[in-house]
Parts: C-alpha cells; sequence; structure tokens
C-alpha cells in the first residue's frame, strides 16, 4: 500500500504505552492537566501581550507567537490521545494521522527557529540597548515571523511528501502514540535510507545551527551583564532571559536526543517518553515559566483580571 492510496486502509492503530496497561490513568492524567493548563496558560500569555499596552513590545510579541505554536500543538494531539486511553480500539483515521504529521512538523519547526530569533531580541536589548528600538522595530519583528513560518513551512512539506510516497505494504500499527516520522517510516518496506538521511541533515539545521546561535547570543548577553554596576539590573536581566534559556533547555535537549541520537535496541519506549515531554509537557511548562519567573507578564495579568471584573461588576 501506498499513503497516496488511503482506500486500502482507512485507520492506523496508535500503540502508545499498552505494553505498559499500569500507565493508562497516570498518562490520562498527565495529558488532561497538561491540556488544560497548556490552554489557559498560552491563552493567558497571548490575551496579555495583546490587550495590555505595556507589552506591546517585540519580546512580548515573539513569545505570542511561541504561545500560537505551542496551543497548535497541545491541540493537535491530545485530544486524540485522550480518547485512545479511554477506547478499547487506540485508533486514528488517515486523514487524522495525515494532518498530525504535517502540523508537528510546521510548529516544530518553526519553533526552532522562532527560539533562536527570541535571543536575538534578548542580545539586542542587553547588548545594544540604545539602538534597541532601531534594530528591533515592529516591521522587522513581522518579517523575522513571517520568514520563520515560511520556511519551516517549505521544509516540512518536502518531509511530509517525502514521507508519504514511501509505500506501507499494509501495514498499519503505528509504534507511538503520535504520527511522527520517525514511527511511520517504521511502517515502509521500502528502502528509507534517503529519508533518513534527509530527516536527520533537517534535524542538523533546525535543531543544532539555532542552538548553537542561540549560545553564541547568550555569551554576549551573559558577558553585558557581568558588566552592568545595579545588582538591581542584572538581576532583571537574567531572569529575563533565564526564563528563555529553560525553555530552550527543555525543548532542544529532548529533541535533540529524539532526532539525532542513534536508537538503542532497547530505547524503544524511551524515546515514546522524551517525544512526550517535548511534545506535551514543554508547551504546558513555557507558559508557567514566563509568567511565574516574568514580574511584568504577572502584573499584566492582575491588571486584566482587575479590568475583567470591574467590567462585569
Amino acid at each position: 500500500m501506498s499513503w497516496a492510496n488511503k482506500s486500502i486502509i482507512e485507520e492506523f492503530v496508535l500503540l502508545g504505552f499498552s505494553d505498559q496497561p499500569w500507565l493508562k490513568f497516570p498518562l490520562f492524567l498527565v495529558f488532561l492537566t497538561s491540556y488544560i493548563v497548556t490552554i489557559f496558560g498560552n491563552l493567558s500569555i497571548i490575551l496579555v501581550s495583546r490587550l495590555d499596552p505595556k507589552l506591546c513590545t517585540p519580546m512580548y510579541f515573539f513569545l505570542t507567537n511561541l504561545s500560537v505554536i505551542d496551543l497548535c500543538y497541545i491541540i493537535c494531539a491530545v485530544p486524540q490521545m485522550l480518547i485512545n486511553l479511554c477506547s478499547v480500539r487506540k485508533v486514528i483515521s488517515f486523514g487524522g494521522c495525515v494532518v498530525q504529521l504535517f502540523m508537528f512538523l510546521t510548529l516544530g519547526a518553526t519553533k526552532c527557529v522562532l527560539l533562536p530569533v527570541m535571543s536575538f531580541d534578548r542580545f539586542v536589548a542587553i547588548c545594544r540597548p540604545l539602538h534597541y528600538s532601531i534594530i528591533i522595530h515592529q516591521r522587522l519583528c513581522l518579517q523575522l515571523a513571517a520568514v520563520s513560518w515560511i520556511i519551516d513551512f517549505g521544509n516540512s512539506a518536502w518531509l511530509y511528501i517525502l514521507t508519504l510516497q514511501l509505500p506501507c505494504c499494509g501495514h498499519y500499527v503505528i509504534d507511538h502514540f503520535l504520527c511522527e516520522v520517525p514511527a511511520l517510516l517504521k511502517l515502509s518496506c521500502a528502502d528509507i535510507t534517503a529519508n533518513e538521511a534527509e530527516l536527520f541533515f533537517g534535524s542538523v539545521v533546525f535543531h543544532l545551527t539555532p542552538l548553537t546561535l542561540i549560545f553564541i547570543s547568550y555569551a554576549f548577553i551573559a558577558r553585558a551583564i557581568l558588566k552592568i554596576q545595579s545588582a538591581e539590573g542584572r538581576q532583571k536581566a537574567f531572569g529575563t532571559c533565564g526564563s528563555h534559556l529553560i525553555v530552550v533547555t527543555l525543548f532542544y535537549g529532548t529533541a535533540v536526543s529524539m532526532y539525532l541520537l542513534p536508537p538503542s535496541p532497547h530505547s524503544k519506549n524511551k524515546r515514546k517518553m522524551v517525544s512526550l515531554f517535548y511534545g506535551i509537557i514543554a508547551p504546558m511548562l513555557n507558559p508557567l515559566i514566563y509568567t511565574l519567573r516574568n514580574k511584568e507578564v504577572k502584573e499584566a495579568l492582575k491588571r486584566l483580571i482587575k479590568r475583567l471584573f470591574l467590567s462585569k461588576n
């Protein structure tokens, strides 16, 4: 069977962690909690960033883009996972799998480019504060965001087409809880060497290259922060950059181990847990990291809640 001929197979079986049934209830609680927290947290960041005049800055514009990515990711993944955990037949339709595959490729790649853009914004803000408004203007922000989405859409479409062109030969059981490229490649009975090479090359470009740029940016940022005379100024700068570094570590650390490290014979469930972490847990933690560690966001949330409360009264 080829992916293009969907008349033979209308749905796929997602094994998930079916070999460990004791994980069913804990995973359901984790997925449901992450779904609620992620939606509420990212919607809150989007609202305060757009409605509060004090947060209408480039930093929060990029943070809004990150929240949109995490929101779309969780909406695309978690409902199907919750349904399968409560069902005897753990399946996903052919169309649903195709949509999920493309969404994960596009959103993941866009996030890989957006995070170094955010580090560049912090670099200019701390290392070139007097020129910040001249360098990071509204037009540049829109251009950087648009380029991130367009480049990643093109790369994702290429991987997407390469994956869908492979013959499946009647295989329909996916040893994963998501329709991701590494799991789908295992369904093919054809030679997937070229696909694996393309996936590895794409992972190097979209994981290691942005990560290197982020490290370079923060090397300059750390040197600039240490030169700040005011202890309060250093603390504020470290607080703002610390939130971004935590998000970077969570995302790239798990993504690199998933796509760039060679799989071992006993790493099947481990790789599933890694995928679960960067795909489900990380989007839940991102808004918590940015709100709990960011005084401006917390104050903006208080103002928004107060405004809503007063409007109701």
